[in-house]
């Protein structure tokens, strides 16, 4: 008895220890935006992966690396979903435990998205279909409370980087489609004390907001893939070019093939190895340097 119940308690040990820390973000209540149900993880019906829909709370899921991995860099991650779900396993889990074992300590963001049934991919789909400015106009409505997530998650890790083994210096936003989205409402309104170190904007959203560098604007790195069908490849280019023409130290990534939302699904593609591309351009010496 005695012997198992030290087996009971290591195990124990050993689960919590496996567990990722949970941090509340400080919010306002809109005043336009009503969340009636509560929110939850699930495969949908109409998908066959994990999201997380109907966030009114925003929250971070942090992963860290160990500590003889752990090189100070850390990433905000923003899951796409087109702002009605967070994709949490392909865009947010598998890219965390990646740069996890890279040394670089992880924040899944869950910013705050529409409210929506049981199926909230089948919402996102039926609204796109039968009246897509509906969903743009009401989109929009939530686009400052999400944006105000990023810029408070940003000030969590700068203000507690000690404690949590990170460099302020090294802060950096990743955002994937409809999280690519609330990277540029970060960048079009982030201030001194909030802005990004880098930024890494994934086949981001274009149709919610109109990014704006600015003399805050840190190094970007953007990746995506020319045969997007969900978001022609030249609004991408065409971001990128006024990233450079600001003078913002940019560089970027457009592969042939991998489509939208690529993100850790395609296996043996040149797509596939984007996080090695990524993690060679955050190391390099000379990337972060203004």
């Amino acid at each position: 008895m005695k012997n198992y119940l030290y087996v009971l308690i290591a195990f124990s040990c050993l689960f919590l220890t496996a567990q990722e820390q949970i941090i509340e973000l400080p919010y306002n209540e809109p005043v336009d935006i009503k969340w009636d149900n509560p929110e939850s993880e699930y495969i949908p019906k109409s998908g066959n992966s994990p999201i997380v829909a109907n966030i009114s709370k925003p929250s971070m899921i942090v992963y860290r690396p160990t500590a003889e991995k752990q090189n100070g860099i850390s990433v905000i991650i923003a899951p796409g979903g087109g702002l009605h779900f967070l994709s949490i396993l392909h865009e947010g889990e598998n890219v965390a435990k990646w740069l996890n074992d890279k040394g670089i300590t992880t924040f899944i963001l869950k910013y705050r998205v529409m409210p929506t049934g049981e199926d909230a991919i089948q919402d996102l789909l039926d609204i796109v279909e039968k009246d897509n400015d509906k969903r743009v106009r009401q989109t929009k409505k939530l686009m400052p409370y999400s944006t105000q997530d990023g810029l408070n998650a940003i000030s969590y890790v700068r203000n507690n980087a000690t404690d949590l083994g990170v460099d302020p210096n090294k802060i950096g936003f990743m955002g994937f489609s409809g999280g690519g989205c609330v990277l540029f409402g970060v960048v079009n309104e982030c201030t001194e004390l909030n802005k990004p170190n880098f930024l890494v904007p994934i086949y981001p959203g274009t149709d919610l907001i109109d990014p704006e560098p600015n003399k805050l604007t840190p190094p970007t790195l953007f990746i995506a893939a020319a045969n997007d069908k969900l978001i022609d490849a030249t609004l991408f280019t065409s971001i990128f070019n006024k990233w450079h023409k600001a003078g913002i130290k940019t560089s970027m990534y457009m592969y042939a093939d991998g489509g939208h939302g690529f993100a850790t699904w395609l296996k043996g593609f040149p797509v596939s190895n984007w996080l090695d591309r990524f993690y060679e351009w955050v190391t390099n010496e000379n990337t972060l340097k203004q």
